[in-house]
């Protein structure tokens, strides 16, 4: 007997409360854009093949279809079981088209011709739909339609080289850097284009190329010398990278008792840390001077934080940086993090621990209205509302 999750609505939706949104997106990057927006109030309508999306069984979880990730990843979304390479099914998605406010996807641009899901096909459906599709690399390029995962984008978009500079190795990220910029830049977007509409009552297509997103995210610092023209070095330093960012000592510092970070802003700062620590002449030092001579010592800087560190324990030197007004902070575990977050409970699943929502909005409460679904478990629901409005002429009326 297939399983269900039971339903509890509690709490305010949020500022896209009626706002309704058709999900053609798997793994991480999509997931993650639509779940913010559901966490904002809109109802999110996910289509998976049957057996679900490959997030449910990335990594362990407390059930076969709920994965640790996937149960703050699809929370506050309803799920439906959809044959895309069938008739019926694609039929299905064009009913639920004329519904939606928004339709997103992940899928290559290829696909999306091949089973009419593309742009200048839906907008035939619902003229004033928002349509956002993010793909590796950027519509009209040779790349289009090439399979781009984090790893592909993190080392086309320079991250790899940048830790190489550091560490002397060409390495990723320990994190899925792309995929989650990416995902977010999604969902700014898609609240930009909604805005648009309520001005104009016009919909718009919206593209997101990972390879071109993250080239942005990655030099809007570290492009650097480079971007004028002729190239502008520092001394000693390639005209690329920021340099205090590329430093191999930027890490944090061992104290007599564990570990802290510490990061003197201003001269002001550099003065009072190194004075506390008994440095003579540290007010006074030329390396520490001005915002210029610091970014071009920010090694050295690294080098004398880090030794005096080791002088004191961790809570004494936040407490002197809290009065000195120099940030500091202790150096979380993740396990730590985990354990501090509140627990909410899944029917199926059972007790979890619930990720905060990325943006707090004033007399919206945070909360998790409908917990991850199981596979395809709101197929008949979302089918016979699609009746009821069908029936009842109602079938372009935003959804509550």
């Amino acid at each position: 007997m297939e399983e269900e999750v039971n339903v509890q609505e509690s709490g305010s939706r949020g500022p896209l409360e009626g706002v309704r949104i058709l999900d053609l997106t798997r793994v991480i990057m999509g997931p993650l854009a639509t779940q913010v927006l559901a966490d904002q109030g809109a109802d999110v309508i996910l289509v998976e093949a049957a057996g679900g999306d490959t997030n449910r069984v990335m990594g362990p979880g407390p059930h076969h279809d709920l994965s640790g990730i996937a149960l703050n990843l699809l929370r506050n979304k309803r799920s439906i079981d959809v044959d895309l390479k069938s008739e019926e099914g694609r039929e299905t998605i064009r009913q639920l088209v004329r519904t939606c406010d928004v339709a997103v996807s992940t899928m290559r641009p290829h696909v999306l011709v091949r089973l009419g899901l593309d742009y200048e096909t839906l907008r035939e459906i619902r003229p004033d739909l928002v349509y956002c599709q993010a793909q590796g690399f950027p519509l009209g390029s040779e790349q289009e339609n090439e399979p781009a995962y984090d790893d592909i984008i993190q080392a086309a978009t320079g991250v790899a080289d940048l830790m190489e500079r550091v560490y002397g190795e060409a390495t990723l990220m320990p994190t899925i850097l792309a995929d989650k910029v990416c995902g977010l830049v999604m969902a700014q977007a898609i609240a930009a284009a909604l805005f648009a509409r309520e001005r104009t009552g016009r919909g718009q297509h919206i593209e997101v190329p990972m390879a071109q997103t993250m080239t942005a995210f990655m030099l809007t610092e570290h492009g650097a010398g480079a971007i004028s023209e002729p190239h502008v070095h520092a001394p000693g330093k390639p005209a690329s990278g920021y340099p205090r960012i590329l430093s191999p000592d930027r890490k944090p510092h061992p104290t007599s008792d564990g570990l802290v970070h510490m990061l003197p802003y201003s001269p002001k700062h550099y003065a009072a840390l190194f004075t506390e620590a008994g440095i003579e002449g540290a007010a006074d030092d030329p390396r520490y001077a001005d915002a210029r001579a610091t970014l071009a010592n920010s090694d050295s800087l690294y080098r004398d934080v880090r030794r005096i560190a080791m002088t004191r324990t961790t809570e004494e030197w936040l407490t002197y940086c809290q009065r000195t007004g120099i940030p500091a902070t202790r150096v979380a575990k993740i396990e730590d993090m985990v354990e501090a977050l509140p627990l909410d409970h899944h029917p199926v699943a059972g007790d979890y621990h619930m990720l905060p929502s990325m943006a707090r909005f004033a007399g919206a409460e945070a909360a998790v209205r409908r917990p991850a679904p199981l596979p395809g478990q709101d197929t008949a629901e979302v089918l016979a509302d699609l009746k009821e409005r069908e029936e009842s002429g109602s079938g372009t009326e935003w959804a509550s």
